[in-house]
């Protein structure tokens, strides 16, 4: 178990859903937690709403100089977590570019650009923790998924790169990919989720990541197990049963 205690963690992403409940989740445990979106309004009340010490930070993870200008403003942390996402159903058929370009530009390069912007300090200190947020969906293609399984897939790869390169540095990275979370964004699926989680028991499984010494953690178990298993099946099989019908 990690000592929290005065630990600086930067959430970006944390105004609602997953993001808000681990900033609960860490504010109890005793982390200083600074929460990012772009709605100050709905940051401001989240702050007011946590137990401990807490900052809120609006910007646009859209906008490379907003990003870097607010980990300035922010200063030294000990962890950033990325966690901001949009998703739109969306199959080839029915291509939407600006929706696709937005899980793009939010899902996948805002998380570059968060990582980019704390990654070097982090190193000239010779101490940090990044969390990524990645999907189950991000395994393999899925139908229906344009734009939302390729940014996680890009976000997931993202992690395995820095875990290939940082891994014998102090700099701790590690990626959760969590299954259906019951947020506004899955409200627009009209299919079956099974084994969605609430915001808070996802939130508790990347917490006991992040006091784990595991690189990755994919979640619900039995569930991840699925889109684990299908990695290892033939492209013909995989589309057999994963493709549309």
């Amino acid at each position: 178990m990690m000592e929290w205690q005065g630990k600086r963690y930067w959430l970006v992403g944390a105004s609602e859903g997953l993001g808000r409940a681990l900033a609960m989740t860490l504010s109890r445990a005793g982390a200083e937690v600074i929460v990012s979106a772009r709605s100050q309004d709905r940051l401001d009340a989240l702050v007011e709403e946590l137990p401990g010490k807490a900052r809120a930070v609006a910007v646009d993870v859209t906008d490379r100089q907003a990003v870097e200008q607010a980990a300035q403003d922010i200063g030294p942390i000990d962890g950033m977590i990325y966690l901001a996402g949009v998703y739109w159903p969306m199959a080839a058929q029915d291509w939407n570019p600006e929706q696709a370009e937005a899980m793009a530009e939010i899902n996948f390069l805002g998380g570059i650009r968060a990582v980019g912007a704390v990654l070097p300090g982090m190193i000239d200190r010779g101490q940090g923790h990044i969390v990524l947020t990645g999907s189950l969906s991000g395994f393999r293609g899925l139908p229906g998924a344009i734009g939302y399984s390729a940014s996680k897939a890009g976000l997931i790869a993202l992690g395995e790169s820095m875990q290939a390169d940082l891994r014998k540095t102090p700099i701790r990275v590690q990626l959760a990919n969590p299954g259906f979370i019951k947020t506004r964004l899955t409200e627009k699926n009209d299919f079956r989720m099974p084994f969605i989680m609430t915001p808070e028991e996802a939130a508790q499984d990347m917490f006991e990541l992040m006091n784990s010494d595991a690189f990755k953690r994919s979640f619900p178990m039995l569930f991840s197990w699925v889109f684990r298993l299908s990695q290892f099946l033939p492209d013909w099989a995989y589309y057999r049963l994963f493709g549309a019908r």
